[in-house]
Order: C-alpha cells, then structure tokens, then sequence
C-alpha cells in the first residue's frame, strides 16, 4: 500500500495546494484561468505530442482498450441516467448530466499525471490512444442526448444529427487536444525526429504538465461548491468512482488486455469527474449544480478511488 501511495498521495496534494492557494487568495481568479490555459492549450498538448510522435506502433490495435473503456462507460451512463430518472425522480434532461457526470473521467487533468506516475509510458500511450477518441465520442453522444431530452422535457423542434455534428466537428478540430493527437501521429508516421533543441522544450513544457494541471484543477474546484441535491450527488459520485472503474476492469480482463494498458484504462477511469459534464449542463441550461457538485465531490473522495484500483491493480 506504501507503494501505491507514493504514485497517488502527490496527484491529489497537488490538487488540494491548488484549492488552498485559490481558497485563501494567494493566487487569483485570474491567474488560475491563466494557468488552466497554458495547461490545455500548450502543456498537456505537448505532452500528447511527445508521447505519439515517439511510440512505436507497430503491431498494436487500439480496438479492444476502446472497448473494454466504452463499455464500462456505457453501463456507468446508463445506470447514472435510470438512477436520476427513477430513483429521485428526475425529467430526463438531468438524467443525461447524471449519466455524463458518472461516466466521464478528467482523463486530461489528472489521468495523464496519474498514469505517467504510476504506469510509466506504456500506459501513457494507451491513455494517448484513447483520448484519440474519447472527447469527441463524449462530446457527440452527450449533446445528442441532450437535444433529445431537451425536446422531450422543453417541446420545440430537435435539430438534425448533421447539423449536430457539424457544430461539435466545429469545435473538435479547434480544439488543442485533438490537434496535439493529429500532430503527433502524422509526426510519427512520417519518420521523423525531433532535433535536440526542439526535443528538450517539447520535454520541459511536457514535464510542466502534470503539476500545472493538477494545481490548475485544485484552484477551478473553489467555483463548484456542493450545493443541495446531496442524495443524488452522492450516487453519481459512487458510480462514477467505483461502477465505472469495476467495469472497465472487467471487460479488460476479458478482452485479454496487457497489464500496462488495462492498468492505464482502470486508473484513468477511477479519477474524479471532469469538467466537460459541467460544460453540456450549462449549455444546455439543466443540472449546472449537480454536475458541479459532482465534480467536487468526486475530487474530494477521488483519493479513495484512485488508491484503491491502484493498490489492486499492483
């Protein structure tokens, strides 16, 4: 257990120091949304970079790590959604957030720093191999469901799929992250090699990512207080936390996956709730207070999580 701890403990110290110097006003607003910035726009994209444009990839097929990872995500989601609706009694609008909060993982914030620690870089790639896909996929499927809910709860006319897809394509390619993925594979394809110049800065503002992130989320949690709906605040934060990790675990185990690559997945999906649930809540104008609550929740008790998969997985 001293051994798991070791790789967990400073992932989350690092996310309380952040909470502590926003609390108490030694660093402010505004020099944590700047720091939220250099974090996704330049130092965790670097980081992606580098992990792709080195990895040898010959002979690895991403398909089972994608299904045994989306399908615990699709089970967590759905009981989140059926919790919501038929356990508290919920319209179907904050069914979608309770899936969504449930089964999406801050993969980018604290995953990459918690697999770098404790599984070195064959985990990292597997992670850099599901990011490929997992915002957009997340993305899509959470605003079609809630533009269906949207219709059901709200009335109007639903858009259609295209015009959907369009708006969040739109956003997708303009996104740091997916074009730090397509950098890095088109880099690797394509036989080259960093310079030594270029590779040390790509390595020093990639070595910044970890902590940066993870101070950068600690500061971010002082906007989400927990506030009312503790009941179902609560069974979220427990999906999310155990039933999606349990799950993904599982189908790992029977798709046959390499320990690195299983271990990468499970640890990943055992972090806290990112904040991407709490970008289609305020979109959409539904379940604001839970997503965000969620969040905090999940961060606090995420060390449980986190150190429990890791310890077991050791």
């Amino acid at each position: 257990m001293s051994a798991t701890l070791v790789n967990v403990a400073p992932v989350f110290l690092l996310i309380l120091t952040g909470w502590v110097v926003a609390r108490i006003g030694i660093l402010n607003e505004a020099t944590g949304d700047a720091l939220g910035e250099f974090v996704f726009k330049i130092a965790v994209p670097m980081l992606i970079f580098r992990t792709l444009a080195d990895t040898h990839f010959e002979g690895v097929s991403p398909f089972r790590l994608w299904i045994a990872y989306f399908a615990g995500v699709a089970v967590t989601w759905t009981a989140g959604h059926l919790a919501a609706k038929y356990v508290f009694g919920r319209d179907d609008k904050i069914g979608v957030i309770a899936g969504m909060s449930a089964a999406f993982a801050n993969n980018v914030f604290i995953g990459l720093p918690l697999v770098g620690r404790s599984v070195g870089d064959d985990g990292l790639v597997a992670l850099s191999i599901l990011l490929a896909i997992h915002l957009p996929l997340m993305m899509i499927v959470g605003t079609i469901l809630m533009e269906r809910a949207s219709v059901v709860v709200d009335g109007g006319q639903r858009r259609s799929l295209r015009a959907i897809l369009l708006q969040v394509g739109s956003n997708l390619i303009r996104n740091p992250l997916v074009i730090a993925l397509a950098a890095g594979l088109a880099f690797n394809l394509s036989g080259l090699t960093l310079t030594p110049v270029l590779g040390t800065v790509v390595g020093q503002l990639s070595n910044a990512a970890g902590p940066a992130a993870l101070i950068s989320i600690g500061m971010a949690l002082t906007r989400y207080p927990v506030r009312g709906n503790i009941g179902l605040t609560a069974a979220i934060a427990g999906l999310k936390l155990f039933l999606l990790p349990a799950a993904v675990f599982l189908m790992g185990k029977l798709l046959g996956l390499s320990p690195a690559w299983s271990a990468a997945i499970v640890l990943t999906s055992s972090v806290p709730t990112g904040i991407n649930a709490w970008l289609i809540a305020h979109r959409f104008r539904s379940g604001q207070n839970i997503a965000a609550s969620t969040i905090s929740v999940t961060t606090a008790f995420g060390i449980v999580s986190v150190s429990f998969w890791a310890w077991l997985l050791a």
